[in-house]
Order: C-alpha cells, then structure tokens, then sequence
C-alpha cells in the first residue's frame, strides 16, 4: 500500500469516527433535552406575550415597550394590555435588519399596523437565560428555546436603527385578499402555542425567517416555495420582490432604497410618534 492510500485510509477513518461521535453525542447528550419554560431568562424576552380573540377584538397581554439608547442603557417596561381590532388591520411590514457585515445574515420580522397607529412587531428569536449570549453554532444543538417577540415598533425597530445603528430596511407587505388578517390570525395561534407548549430554536431549520415562512404557507399553502434565500435573510428583499411578497417602488433597486430606513429614523426626536415618523419617508401604498 502506498502513502498516499495509507493517508486516505486514516483520512476516512477519522471522518467516521468524528461522525459516529457526533452521532453519539446527539442520541445521548443534546437529543433527550427538553425546551422549557420555567427558567430565569434574560430581561428583554422575560415575559412571554399571550393573546385572546373575541369576534373582531383581539387583547394582548404583556407587550415589550422597552426604549433603548444603547444596547446596555435602556428603560425597561412590558405593558399588561394592548388592545387592537382586526378589522382595523391597516398593513403589514416586512423588516429586514442587516447586523452583519456579510449581506445573507439578517434578521427579519413582521409589524402589524393598525387604523388606530398602534404598530406590533413580531419577530422569532431565542429565548436567553439570563447571562446567557446568543451563538449560532449553539443554536445548532438546543441550546435556546424559540421565542416570539410581540413589541411596539418603536422598541422592536427602534432598537435596530438607533441603539445597533444597523442597516433597516422596510417593506410593505402584499397579501391575498383576506390574508393579512388570517396571517396575524396565525402567529396568534403560535403565540398561544409556545405559551404552553415550548420548542426548540434552530439556527438552520426554526429560525426567525423559516418561521415566518412556515405560517405564510399554512394561511396560504405555497405562496413561498422552498428557496436557499429562506436561510440567509439577508437575500430575501430580492426573492420577496420577485415573488410579488412586497410592494414594487419602481423596480428592486429602487425599492430597496426607498425602504431603508436605518439613515433617514435619526430624524426621530425621541418624543413624537416613531411609526409615524418612520412612514412618512416611505412611498404611500397605491390602495
């Protein structure tokens, strides 16, 4: 046997035995845990948003409205009580919030806006001990519970374009007739679910993007098909388009800089409405 087939050999050995390792470790180690709810989380998903729909009134209970100067320096406070009208669906936002220097990582998340003003974001994310960081390579092996997020826009944004100061982005939403109100109707469901019956996160299969796309395909079966860009968000404004998910501002180019929206918040005086101002830099919606 020469060297070189000797090398292969060891090669393929060690790949096998790192394989049936990983394997084990899986089987006996990561795969019997159990995603819970009864820990002392980190202070900005501590509490766990709920919901009850009565005809057209929909009550949330324990809505983040944190405000945020820097990640470290902010006001912390949950309302106990939000009350909106489905029937007062006004539109919905898909948000892209680019937090990385490489384009396909980001993070998305949907806001619900209201006849009233009232504007609810809802975005999946890990639920974190306290003291506990968020890593992708954990996120891998049940390291953190799946979390949904239910905040006023001016802390669930706000947060991105002011205390991360990262690149934001905007879209308005295109839904079939009837279909905003059952997808909202959807994450309530997932809301209610989680509450009581907890799951695991995953970086790769259960993360904020696949999410969403998982609920948009059970309101609308196939309205997203199965694209690699589903697991690198930060390419999803070009599928998005394509597909006819978001409103066209005049072709891809030009919606994605009518939509950013990171530059143009630091107008916000910190006072006055955040959704209001945010909306006034964007097209208006031709309905």
């Amino acid at each position: 046997m020469t060297p070189l087939e000797t090398a292969g050999l060891a090669g393929a050995a060690f790949i096998a035995a790192f394989v049936l390792r990983l394997v084990y470790v899986w089987r006996t180690r990561i795969r019997p845990l159990q995603p819970s709810l009864d820990l002392v989380w980190a202070a900005d998903c501590e509490h766990l948003t709920t919901a009850t729909v009565v005809d057209n009134d929909i009550t949330f209970r324990m809505v983040r409205d944190f405000t945020w100067r820097t990640t470290r320096d902010r006001d912390e406070r949950w309302e106990p009580e939000v009350k909106v009208r489905l029937d007062e669906l006004k539109d919905i936002w898909f948000m892209v919030d680019h937090f990385h220097s490489l384009k396909g990582l980001a993070h998305t998340y949907l806001t619900f806006e209201f006849e009233n003003g009232t504007c609810l974001s809802f975005s999946f994310e890990t639920r974190r001990e306290q003291g506990e960081r968020y890593h992708p390579w954990d996120g891998m092996w049940r390291a953190y519970e799946l979390y949904l997020l239910v905040g006023f826009e001016r802390d669930v944004t706000g947060l991105r374009t002011h205390a991360r100061k990262n690149k934001d982005y905007m879209f308005r939403a295109v839904t079939p007739p009837g279909k905003d109100k059952a997808l909202l109707l959807g994450l309530i469901a997932k809301l209610n679910q989680l509450a009581e019956h907890p799951e695991w996160y995953h970086s790769l299969l259960t993360t904020c993007n696949t999410s969403i796309v998982r609920i948009v395909n059970q309101v609308t079966p196939g309205r997203i098909p199965f694209l690699w860009r589903n697991f690198l968000p930060g390419y999803t404004p070009k599928a998005a388009h394509r597909l006819k998910l978001i409103e066209d501002w005049g072709g891809l180019e030009q919606t994605l800089e009518a939509a950013r929206i990171d530059e143009k918040a630091q107008a916000w005086d910190g006072e006055s409405d955040y959704s209001a101002m945010l909306r006034s830099f964007l097209p208006q919606s031709p309905r």
